[in-house]
C-alpha cells in the first residue's frame, strides 16, 4: 500500500492569470481538483510544504488526502508545472479518488540487485534502464508504490519485457490491456556491453592537442617533443 500524504488546501475564488501570480507572489500554488463525478474545485497550497512533500518520489503513487477546512477528499496528482528557471512549482492538478472506481497512475519502477546481476558481475555488461516508470490501472486500496524488478539473473544482451513485469494481485499495466499485447510490448531493461571508443592514431598535427582534463590520444605530440626534434 502506497505511504499517506496530507496535504492542506484553501479554497480559491479569485481565478485567472492575475489572481494565479498574487497567489505565487504570496508563497502560494494555485490548483484544480477534479473528476470524481463533481464539479472542478480551484485550490491553493502553501509553495514551501507542497515542495516538502514533493521530495519523496512516493507523491506521485499515492494516495493522498487534500484537507479543505474540515473536509478531506483522497485525490491522486495528475500533473505538475515547475518554472522552467526557478525551483518553483507554478501549477497543480490533481483527481478526486473514489473507492470503488479504477484508476490509472504511472508508478515508477525500482530495480534490484544491479551491482550483482550475471550479465554486470560475470560477463562485465553494463545496466540500460529503457523505462523507468510505467502507467498501471487498478482500485486505489490495490495502488503499488512502486513495482519492483530484481535483474540479478539478467545476462549480456539480454533484456526483459514489460510483459515479462509481475505485478500485484488487482493491478494491470495499461500499455498491455489495449490491442495486441505482443504489439504493445517493450523492452524495460538491458545488460550491454560497454562501447569501446577508438582513437585515430593518424590524427593531423592541428587537431592534436589536448584540452584540460582530456587523455593524450594516441600520436599526438607535445610541445618538447617538437623542440627536441628541432634540435637533432
Amino acid at each position: 500500500m502506497s505511504q499517506k500524504f496530507n496535504l492542506m488546501a484553501e479554497e480559491r475564488t479569485d481565478q485567472g492569470k492575475g489572481a494565479s501570480r498574487r497567489l505565487r507572489r504570496a508563497g502560494r500554488v494555485p490548483a484544480i481538483l477534479y473528476g470524481g463525478g463533481r464539479d472542478p474545485r480551484p485550490l491553493s497550497f502553501d509553495h514551501t510544504a507542497l515542495l516538502r512533500n514533493l521530495e519523496n518520489e512516493s507523491i506521485f503513487s499515492s494516495i493522498l488526502t487534500v484537507t479543505i477546512g474540515d473536509v478531506s477528499q483522497p485525490c491522486v496528482l495528475k500533473d505538475l508545472q515547475r518554472h522552467p528557471a526557478k525551483h518553483q512549482i507554478v501549477h497543480v492538478d490533481l483527481q478526486r479518488v473514489l473507492e470503488d472506481v479504477e484508476i490509472r497512475v504511472r508508478v515508477p519502477i525500482h530495480f534490484v540487485n544491479e551491482e550483482i546481476a550475471y550479465g554486470v558481475k560475470q560477463e562485465g555488461g553494463v545496466v540500460a534502464h529503457l523505462v523507468n516508470e510505467i502507467e498501471v490501472e487498478c482500485l486505489p486500496k490495490d495502488l503499488p508504490e512502486y513495482i519492483e524488478l530484481d535483474i540479478a539473473d539478467l545476462k549480456l544482451d539480454e533484456m526483459i519485457m514489460l510483459s515479462e513485469i509481475k505485478v500485484p494481485e488487482g493491478v494491470v499495466i495499461v500499455d498491455l490491456t489495449h490491442g495486441d499485447e505482443h504489439d504493445q510490448d517493450q523492452p524495460v531493461v538491458a545488460i550491454q556491453r560497454v562501447k569501446v571508443v577508438e582513437v585515430d592514431e593518424e590524427a593531423e598535427e592541428g587537431e592534436a592537442e589536448v584540452a584540460p582534463g582530456e587523455v593524450p590520444v594516441a600520436g599526438a605530440k607535445d610541445e618538447d617533443e617538437d623542440e627536441d626534434e628541432g634540435k637533432g
